[in-house]
């Protein structure tokens, strides 16, 4: 009687080989045409600007305008790009540099400070207007910060902070976003479990916070810090209305004077011209501070953004 079954000692495995290459061929994904033409489109918006701007700082100003864009000037040419923007009025831009870092970082301390404890507050207690300020908070994270620069003019003059460095740190310092991120965080990912049988043991509601929900809380606490870090950073109206002393500016108000010194965009700049390369030097020594934390700080960031997305 025949049968299907192949002769003894008959090797069916390049069959078998064959047959599963097929299958994965038949299962590769066919390339997306609109995905290559966005990338393509990233890629000529975002990084090829990147690009330009970190080797314009390797060219003189005529290599700059003569030069095809994506050429490499010279080693020679950036490290006199160097010198002539760290000897602008004896190196005012590592001063600035200097400024943002104090700026940014004791408002940083505080907004973390603020920030967790009021997002945990909103998230797990239940108090009278508990609504209203997470209300209120929205509205405030909604609202353009050209808006409120007015406002905290008329508020940071009345207490006589104008000029101070504190009249930059105190409005930073108020961060609801960061309010919001920690009341999702805190809403979604916190194990009320945990803070229930930290209060059957005895704690008070701020040990239940310091000692179960704070160590649980790192990626949201990363993720707080890095988009405070990085609005104060680039925070341009701001101390720009509020400092009257190019000494007491950060960066990137730093970056508009250098601007203002330069003969192509400023036709009566005088004896403190800049040139075009060394704007863009400083550019890229403006936005080194945020890269570095962004690499250092990925893998936390990472976590904090999925934190909350699953709930058990």
């Amino acid at each position: 009687m025949p049968t299907d079954t192949a002769p003894v000692g008959t090797d069916t495995r390049p069959a078998t080989v064959a047959t599963s290459r097929s299958a994965r061929r038949a299962r590769r994904p066919i390339p997306n045409p609109l995905a290559g033409a966005v990338l393509v489109l990233f890629a000529v918006f975002f990084v090829l600007p990147v690009i330009w701007l970190m080797l314009a700082a390797t060219k003189t100003d005529d290599q700059l305008v003569h030069d095809s864009p994506l050429s490499f000037g010279s080693w020679e040419a950036l490290r006199a790009n160097w010198d002539a923007l760290t000897g602008y009025q004896g190196g005012a831009i590592l001063l600035w540099l200097r400024n943002s870092a104090v700026y940014s970082f004791v408002a940083l301390v505080i907004t973390l400070c603020v920030a967790i404890p009021a997002g945990y507050a909103l998230a797990v207690t239940e108090f009278r207007g508990r609504r209203t300020l997470l209300v209120a908070t929205l509205v405030v994270m909604l609202m353009p910060n050209a808006t409120l620069v007015v406002p905290l003019f008329l508020e940071v003059n009345a207490v006589h902070l104008i000029g101070s460095m504190w009249s930059v740190i105190l409005p930073y310092s108020f961060y609801p976003f960061g309010v919001y991120l920690a009341y999702i965080y805190f809403s979604t990912a916190l194990p009320r479990e945990l803070l229930d049988a930290a209060k059957l043991d005895g704690c008070s509601e701020f040990a239940a916070f310091r000692h179960v929900a704070l160590p649980l809380a790192a990626p949201v606490v990363a993720l707080v810090g890095f988009f405070s870090f990085v609005a104060n950073w680039t925070n341009y109206f701001l101390p720009y209305v509020l400092l009257p002393g190019s000494d007491q500016f950060p960066v990137q108000v730093g970056l508009g004077t250098l601007l203002d010194n330069v003969p192509q965009f400023n036709p009566t700049a005088g004896a403190l011209a800049v040139q075009r390369p060394e704007v863009a030097l400083a550019t890229l020594v403006a936005i080194t501070p945020v890269l570095l934390v962004f690499l250092f700080s990925q893998r936390f960031l990472v976590a904090g953004l999925l934190a909350g997305a699953t709930k058990d």
